[in-house]
């Protein structure tokens, strides 16, 4: 009764929480992606140039709203060890 609907708040916002981490994952991934195609193909024309662009903002708009919520993830992202 008491404190019940903090508890669930608290679920919904974990719950939240990890599927931005997970939606965070997949843009940095596609950016990534996104930049090695570019870099592989020697006449890189505007419309993947603009690709590359919007795949980046996409992955930094999400990485701020993180930082906003105060969200941290509970692995280390493969980006962080990269050689």
């Amino acid at each position: 009764m008491f404190g019940r609907k903090k508890r669930h708040i608290r679920d919904l916002k974990s719950l939240y929480d990890d599927q931005l981490l997970a939606t965070i994952d997949g843009a940095k991934a596609r950016w990534d992606h996104a930049k090695q195609t570019e870099e592989a193909i020697a006449d890189a024309d505007n419309e993947m140039t603009a690709n590359t662009a919007l795949a980046r903002q996409t992955y930094l708009f999400l990485y701020r709203e993180a930082r906003r919520r105060q969200v941290r993830s509970k692995h280390i992202a493969p980006t962080v060890y990269q050689d």
